[in-house]
């Protein structure tokens, strides 16, 4: 049996993990009876390395066949103020049940303790027993669920409304501290690098909202993802269910003719039931999976993929 050496990843390895992670993923969905998640060939799935090289230069690893080679699996994580968050984590299907997986992990978890983090974080489908018996025993405990929902956005975009509809308005580079600052309110963390670099939205891909009270304070915000790999609602943050809802209506009107996926929290009953009102239909469920110091969220969380969400 080939062993493998971790390693940081490099400009060179770009082609190869995005082809890691088409092929690893939708290896796995395939095997479970369902369709590819990813389509259009590898090359979509650069936009991985593209947004956490952007990000956060350096903060990924690889595990390198030792007589090939080849790349066996790999992995983005991401330093923030207080946390890191465990990005997209993938496996060759060559090589499932190799411990490759277990050795990427267990980097990221020196990482974190060695660089005093106070908590590593990830979101963890509910549907992959394999991965969530991995985090388990390396100590995640899973803190909160979401059911995955998608809708198909007409052409006209959707017609529903919300009380707080004319609140909700495009965000600008100021709005940068307000969103840290709300986030820290609601979920106990903050992430501005994430939020200035959608703002800025270098590779036109990124679309990022505020819903402002009255007083000019921020009640919400949501980052959308338009490409072709992931478009996806969130990560998103609101005080409430109403102004969680206005962030959605306005995210689904900017993706016309698509059909984009977003989180919603199960505990959220009112939200959950306005969504299947719109039109929703549920495509899987994930965990909010913490290792190490949590603060329960006090609000409306939304995570997402990309950039992941801790």
């Amino acid at each position: 049996m080939d062993g493998f050496t971790l390693r940081a990843m490099s400009d060179g390895d770009r082609a190869e993990v995005a082809e890691v992670i088409y092929g690893s993923i939708n290896a796995w969905y395939n095997r479970h009876g369902m369709p590819d998640i990813f389509r259009g060939g590898p090359s979509v799935t650069e936009i991985f390395y593209d947004v956490y090289n952007a990000i956060e230069p350096g903060c990924t690893v690889v595990a390198e066949n030792d007589r090939t080679g080849r790349l066996m699996g790999s992995c983005f994580y991401h330093p923030r103020e207080h946390h890191v968050s465990l990005g997209i984590m993938t496996v060759h299907p060559n090589h499932f049940g190799r411990g490759v997986g277990s050795s990427l992990l267990e980097h990221i978890i020196e990482f974190t303790e060695q660089n005093g983090f106070s908590s590593l974080r990830l979101t963890q489908s509910a549907l992959n027993l394999d991965s969530f018996s991995l985090y388990n025993k390396a100590g995640f405990v899973p803190r909160y669920a979401y059911q995955d929902m998608l809708i198909e956005v007409p052409g006209e975009g959707v017609d529903v409304s919300t009380a707080r509809d004319a609140d909700v308005r495009q965000a600008t580079g100021a709005d940068v501290d307000a969103m840290a600052g709300l986030e820290r309110e609601v979920s106990g963390i903050s992430r501005c690098e994430d939020y200035r670099y959608c703002v800025e939205n270098a590779l036109d891909i990124w679309s990022v909202a505020v819903c402002e009270n009255s007083g000019g304070s921020l009640d919400g915000w949501m980052i959308s993802c338009g490409h072709t790999a992931m478009n996806m609602l969130g990560p998103c943050v609101a005080r409430d269910e109403e102004t969680a809802a206005a962030l959605i209506r306005d995210g689904l009107n900017r993706y016309p003719g698509r059909t984009p996926v977003f989180l919603v929290p199960m505990e959220k009953s009112d939200l959950v039931q306005r969504m299947y009102s719109w039109g929703a239909r549920n495509c899987e469920m994930h965990f909010c999976q913490v290792r190490g110091d949590w603060q329960p969220f006090d609000g409306v969380n939304m995570p997402s993929f990309l950039p992941e969400t801790g």
